[in-house]
């Protein structure tokens, strides 16, 4: 019978803390949180928010720490695994941990194209690429041509992004190589100090602006804020305000899509898991509402005014961080250092969340097939450098919209609510708050029982249901797919499909091949 190895184990507890937050602080945290709530009533969106994290995002928070801590002692750290160890007596559960590693890997085929323009855009802010361009067009189609989609004065191709991509992945490949504690542990120990720094400084910086324009005093600091922060409440009517402050949360603590769960499968038994969970959620709020709040909605508004302000938070995550702040950053004194500091954070901030998108396969390789985790890093590297290759070369096809759907949207919240399901109701409430409170030296309060057996599980229901009803099913009739995209779509689909019944057949031939080591 072959040896099992040990498993690694997190240095200290910090580490894990400042993985779990790095794998959360992300780009939604800057880019996508001021502009949902810019779009959805201003400060009337944090009541909604705060519900959602109150009774979606910190409950699933300490459910997936908790499982992965049990799996773990299993030697499973990955969904399949440890669904099976939480019922063993049904075969065909593990299948539905199959998504856990799906979701991330579509993500991380996508997300290391996105991260490495942050790397660019960090050096050309350095070197002054785009110094002089000081109109929103101009700016986007400095963003188009370096993104290959067109060829213009700026950029004659492709080059520029594909140099930095290699970067970029290779980068995220050598972390994973050397495992948890010396490549993530070590690497998020030093990025999410520093990103919490500069985004500090970037956010001190803007609050510190005062009115650049004596002509239009109006463009200030205070209205700034104002326009982020002042409630609207009339729009907590419209369910989907709700439904975005939820899916804010989703994004935004990286739960329900099983990397956290693989992260805590690397604990010790007695690691409290109640307060690094607690620990690990309440950074990245912090680095999500003060520091992303005060900077790119504000800013924006003192150089641009309430009128385009409204037009810039319309105009999406992308169009913020590559288009409207390069601008700003050119009328801000040492522009140039500032406009470094920012896409340095959202680099980091980039890496340590694309290093746990990729763990979890390397966890399955690890524990299922016994294979070395640099071996593991190697076969994942190969596997996908070649799949990044359609959402790069395919960029203005919807090929990377795709991935995003599948992988960021349906996959986050369908996983979401297994995993809630499985905790309160097949694994069992009572086991679930027993084992969360193993080495804990805080308890949870009790009304989170009921909240994670009923609460959690039902608002994840009706966020999936409302999601099939307006979402799910028109993508998948792919109703909004222009007809020139219409069989580059179909490709990307049958290349998922495919390779998702692969990750269903990896699982069936592990688990055959234990049990034929076991029997043998």
């Amino acid at each position: 019978m072959a040896q099992k190895k040990t498993r690694e184990k997190w240095g200290t507890k910090t580490g894990i803390i400042l993985a779990v937050a790095g794998s959360a602080i992300g780009l939604g945290n800057f880019l996508r949180f001021p502009v949902q709530a810019a779009q959805n009533g201003g400060g009337a969106f944090m009541i909604p928010y705060f519900i959602s994290f109150l009774f979606l995002g910190l409950p699933l928070m300490w459910v997936e720490w908790t499982l992965g801590r049990y799996g773990g002692g299993f030697g499973h750290g990955t969904a399949p695994g440890i669904f099976h160890s939480m019922c063993k007596k049904n075969r065909f559960i593990k299948y539905f941990g199959v998504v856990g590693i799906f979701g991330p890997i579509i993500i991380f085929i996508y997300y290391t194209y996105i991260e490495s323009w942050l790397l660019g855009y960090a050096f050309f802010s350095l070197i002054g690429r785009y110094k002089g361009i000081t109109t929103q067009g101009a700016m986007q189609s400095f963003l188009s041509g370096y993104q290959g989609l067109e060829s213009n004065q700026y950029f004659g191709g492709i080059g520029w992004a594909y140099t930095f991509f290699l970067i970029t992945f290779a980068l995220n490949i050598s972390v994973i190589y050397y495992g948890i504690k010396k490549g993530i542990e070590k690497l998020c120990n030093w990025t999410v100090p520093i990103l919490l720094f500069c985004g500090v400084i970037l956010a001190i910086r803007v609050l510190t602006l005062g009115t650049p324009d004596i002509s239009k005093p109006s463009w200030n600091l205070v209205n700034g804020l104002g326009f982020l922060w002042n409630p609207d409440f009339a729009v907590l009517k419209n369910s989907k305000v709700w439904l975005a402050a939820a899916g804010q949360i989703f994004f935004s603590l990286s739960a329900g899509i099983g990397i956290v769960m693989t992260y805590a499968s690397y604990l010790s038994r007695k690691h409290d898991v109640v307060l690094s969970g607690l620990t690990s959620a309440t950074t990245n709020e912090f680095a999500e509402i003060i520091i992303g709040g005060s900077i790119i909605i504000p800013a924006a508004f003192i150089f641009f005014g309430p009128t385009e302000i409204i037009n810039i938070a319309n105009s999406g995550s992308f169009n913020l961080g590559f288009v409207t702040m390069p601008l700003i950053f050119q009328r801000i004194h040492m522009g140039g250092v500032f406009a470094f500091l920012w896409y340095i954070l959202l680099f980091m901030a980039g890496i340590t969340s694309s290093v746990s998108l990729a763990q979890p396969v390397v966890s399955f390789m690890e524990d299922e097939f016994n294979v070395t985790k640099r071996r593991a890093a190697t076969i994942l590297g190969v596997i996908t450098f070649v799949l990044c290759q359609a959402p790069i070369l395919l960029l203005g096809k919807g090929v990377l919209d795709e991935l995003d759907f599948w992988g960021g949207t349906f996959c986050l919240v369908l996983f979401a609510t297994i995993e809630a399901i499985m905790a309160g109701w097949i694994f069992g409430i009572d086991k679930i708050w027993d084992e969360m409170h193993v080495g804990s030296d805080m308890r949870v309060p009790k009304v989170y029982k009921f909240i994670i057996k009923f609460i959690t599980p039902v608002f994840l229901l009706l966020i999936l249901g409302f999601w099939v009803v307006q979402s799910g099913v028109p993508a998948l009739l792919m109703k909004n797919v222009p007809a020139e995209n219409f069989w580059y779509i179909l490709f990307t689909r049958i290349v998922l499909l495919v390779l998702f019944i692969t990750l269903c057949l990896m699982v069936r031939h592990a688990w055959r091949r234990k049990a034929k080591e076991v029997n043998g």
